[in-house]
């Protein structure tokens, strides 16, 4: 698309939408013109959300009426059930997406997400942001480096402390809109855990259920709210919490194991009502064994490769830099990658097929999960597509 400034626009003007802010850095150069945002307190949303008078945007209903004021890219942050269709109409109108996690719902949505991106030869971007923290990428750095020889396991385990107020007082918390936190959720930390392993997930077995918030009797709607109007660290404990969403059906502990294509094996723990909010990753291989402590800037990681007995400080300590305040440094890195992706098709770390094996993963263990515990294999990907995608979406010459 050349180095002129590019025309930015938003989908959803909700909690994630302020990462598109990123797209007005200099090094980016975009500038956002317009928001689609059908609901009754757009207006009031675009200038809480983005920082802007709401007169100086397009405000749309439609995506078709989005596309109709000449964006020339566009970021996707509406609710989850919603990025399939936007998505696609998007893409088939050649209006290349930054779409946030997860990739979609349904497998059958994340499946046509890739599958328009492929036919239009649009560029797609899913802004798993994780790949560009601190302590993933150092993690990843040390496992490249052969510090702890072949990756064998991965454990990861999620302490979200904050559950109550981010995943269980609006639409989160709802089966329809989510599929369910395990794919809301997890999506982040098993795509992290496919990106250290260099492989995917192609078998899962899972237990988990709603174990404390449906005993919350304080239930309201939200539907002129935004997570940033009700969260509080003084919302403790979790039985005490007020207002949560009139529908709840998601699981709010949820434990999934994982078999990759390469060997690997994998586990992931999730629970919403813990005291302390980050996640731990354990990474287990022939030679060593790393471990995170913390996840943004004050933590660490620590690395063991000496046989020892219990030395909790391991025999290296690495520090995790940046990342304060959670994963906004990460936010900034992948819009950068965006825009560098849109305007040359420079390489990205974020990969749209490992966007779906995430989702894909997050899905199967959901289902299992709720029927029984029975393993589910993860269906295969269209070749064509892996090549597309692993290709960095060089659009290959359609059969005629």
């Amino acid at each position: 698309m050349g180095d002129s400034t590019l025309r930015v626009g938003i989908v959803g003007c909700g909690a994630r939408a302020p990462l598109a802010r990123h797209a007005e850095l200099p090094e980016n150069d975009g500038i956002i013109t317009a928001v689609c945002e059908p609901h009754p307190d757009a207006l009031a949303r675009v200038e809480r959300q983005l920082r802007r008078n709401a007169d100086q945007l397009a405000i749309t209903a439609t995506v078709a009426e989005l596309i109709a004021t000449g964006i020339d890219v566009a970021f996707v942050t509406s609710p989850d059930d919603t990025h399939a269709e936007v998505t696609c109409e998007l893409l088939k109108a050649g209006i290349p997406v930054y779409l946030e996690k997860p990739l979609a719902i349904t497998l059958e949505g994340a499946t046509a997400i890739l599958r328009t991106a492929y036919e239009s030869g649009t560029r797609l971007y899913v802004g798993h942001n994780m790949r560009h923290m601190n302590v993933v990428r150092r993690m990843r750095e040390l496992i490249q480096a052969g510090e702890i020889g072949e990756v064998k396991a991965i454990w990861c385990r999620h302490f979200v402390g904050s559950g109550g107020d981010f995943y269980f007082k609006d639409w989160h918390a709802e089966r329809e809109h989510t599929t369910g936190l395990l794919l809301q959720k997890a999506a982040h930390d098993i795509d992290v855990m496919h990106w250290l392993a260099q492989a995917h997930t192609t078998e899962v077995v899972a237990m988990g259920g709603l174990t404390l918030y449906d005993q919350v009797a304080s239930r309201a709607d939200h539907n002129h709210e935004l997570m940033g109007q009700w969260y509080s660290l003084s919302n403790w404990p979790p039985l005490s919490q007020t207002g949560l969403n009139p529908v709840i059906d998601v699981e709010d502990i949820s434990m999934m194991l994982m078999r990759m294509n390469t060997g690997v094996f994998a586990s992931y723990q999730q629970c919403h009502y813990t005291p302390d909010y980050w996640r731990n990753y354990t990474v287990i291989g022939t030679e060593g064994r790393l471990e995170n402590f913390g996840d943004g800037e004050g933590g660490h990681i620590s690395l063991w490769n000496t046989r020892t007995h219990y030395r909790p400080d391991g025999d290296v300590q690495y520090p995790i830099i940046g990342d304060a305040h959670g994963h906004g440094d990460a936010d900034v890195l992948t819009v950068t990658e965006f825009f560098r992706f849109v305007r040359s098709g420079t390489p990205t770390d974020t990969n749209p097929l490992g966007a779906w094996y995430a989702v894909a993963a997050g899905i199967c263990a959901t289902d299992s999960l709720r029927n029984g515990s029975q393993p589910r294999q993860i269906p295969a990907v269209d070749p064509v597509l892996i090549d597309y995608f692993t290709a960095g979406q060089t659009q290959p010459p359609l059969a005629q």
